[in-house]
């Protein structure tokens, strides 16, 4: 290639850098300054008439092919830092969703603890009295039953009886605070069923546990059926 061939590649080869610094001064968030670009473009094209017309297309291939390189190490730095930043947002993520299930795990292992201690309770740790005032009963449910699932509870026993445990429905005979058909179904946890409310109380937490999983299940039940 001769001296003036060697020259204009030099020239175009700058040209494309510059272009391509361009590119990549975008793709970092830097500002490209056009006046350069413009400027090389211009010298590059005074540059490549003085050149044979033989050996200008070898010069101007041999820069656009440069030209592509760069553009493709910029392509493949942008690509990089976008891989970045995604990795790192989905690591964020992970943790995040990592902490909620831990935290969910320590609550309802904590629900299940507290379920477990008042379901040991039985009437007989209530003293027997001759009647029960409604906030003794209540008193005595809150105590017994968890409290995420007492509010679910208290709707239920609401509905049923009124915090009445010696409630009785006249036309099925089902009796107490859960309205339990026939009552002496109660007798499975106490023979005192019909005058202890504690005794009632646990019979009917089973109860709710067993069938639906726990009281608030039992309560979405209920109200969308109007019995349980």
């Amino acid at each position: 290639m001769s001296p003036i061939s060697v020259r204009g590649f030099a020239v175009a080869s700058a040209t494309a850098v510059t272009a391509v610094g361009s590119v990549v001064g975008v793709a970092s968030g830097s500002v490209a300054q056009p006046n350069d670009a413009e400027a090389t473009a211009a010298d590059t094209t005074t540059l490549l008439a003085d050149i044979p017309a033989g050996e200008q297309a070898q010069v101007q291939t041999a820069s656009l092919t440069q030209q592509a390189d760069y553009q493709a190490i910029a392509a493949d730095a942008s690509a990089k830092k976008i891989a970045e930043e995604s990795a790192r947002k989905a690591a964020a993520k992970s943790a995040i969703e990592k902490k909620e299930a831990a935290e969910q795990a320590a609550k309802e292992a904590k629900e299940r603890a507290e379920a477990k201690e008042k379901a040991s309770r039985s009437s007989s740790s209530f003293p027997v009295q001759s009647s029960y005032t409604v906030a003794q009963i209540q008193a005595m449910a809150s105590s017994m039953v968890p409290s995420g699932q007492f509010q679910c509870f208290s709707n239920i026993v609401d509905h049923e009886s009124s915090w009445n445990y010696r409630a009785v429905n006249a036309s099925s005979g089902a009796y107490g605070l859960f309205q339990a058909l026939p009552g002496s179904k109660m007798s499975s946890v106490g023979a005192d069923w019909q005058t202890n409310p504690a005794t009632q109380i646990k019979w009917g937490l089973n109860y709710m546990d067993s069938r639906y999983g726990s009281p608030c299940e039992a309560w979405s039940f209920w109200q969308a059926n109007h019995w349980y």
